[in-house]
């Protein structure tokens, strides 16, 4: 029913814990097959995968993602940040979401995100929780470690992601539409802060791309001025 897409470079750790979580949806039959679309890690990233049975590609942006979803078996696919670790009955908010858009014969126009919660404790990481609900219900920007739920000729039908320098998650979520995005009450727990390096500049300037989103500036010249 679905296949998990994960891009990866270097994520030997957060890949393992990611594929753990999702292991009883595999056993029963929900998550149909794992793709990992490797940049070139240099770790043991590929020893997981391989251990975990994911058919691999080898490269990045949006041709490797897209020839993932060409070699997809499901007819959903689930992209998934390796520092996301899906919460205990996710897959039931997914089935739920995937019947009702059947039911509702939304199928081919619709797409769903878990919503973000930080491994780390303290009021940081709950005020960026709060962000991150914020972005994905008033803006339909989440951030790429929320997931996302899509089925294959959706994804096909909007031309898939789009190589941008920065942001490419945004891009896509915004081409979906906040009407046709849902958001799920499931988790996906980030192992790792998703911002990584770069500290307080980059999340300003992570801020000011979305800005210039909403803006509807062209998506291309918005991931030059963040690369």
């Amino acid at each position: 029913m679905i296949t998990l897409i994960i891009a990866t470079r270097d994520d030997e750790e957060n890949l393992a814990h990611a594929l753990a979580a999702l292991a009883p949806a595999a056993m029963d039959g929900i998550v149909r097959d794992a793709i990992v679309v490797d940049a070139g890690s240099g770790d043991g990233t590929l020893d997981v995968a391989d251990a975990a049975g994911c058919a691999v590609i080898r490269g990045s942006g949006a041709a490797a993602l897209m020839q993932a979803a060409d070699l997809a078996r499901g007819d959903w696919l689930l992209f998934l940040s390796p520092a996301a670790v899906l919460e205990a009955g996710w897959q039931g908010e997914a089935l739920g979401f995937i019947d009702r858009a059947f039911m509702a014969g939304t199928a081919r126009t619709s797409a769903a995100t878990f919503r973000l919660r930080r491994a780390e404790a303290g009021i940081g990481a709950r005020i960026a929780e709060g962000v991150a609900g914020f972005r994905t219900r008033l803006f339909s920007a989440p951030y790429g470690e929320q997931g996302l739920l899509i089925s294959r000729g959706f994804y096909r039908a909007l031309g898939g992601h789009h190589d941008l320098a920065a942001m490419a998650d945004v891009d896509i979520a915004r081409r979906i539409g906040r009407r046709r995005l849902t958001l799920l009450r499931g988790h996906a727990l980030v192992r790792r802060r998703a911002e990584g390096r770069g500290g307080f500049g980059r999340v300003l300037r992570n801020g000011a791309c979305l800005a210039l989103f909403v803006l509807r500036l062209p998506p291309r010249l918005i991931g030059r001025l963040a690369g």
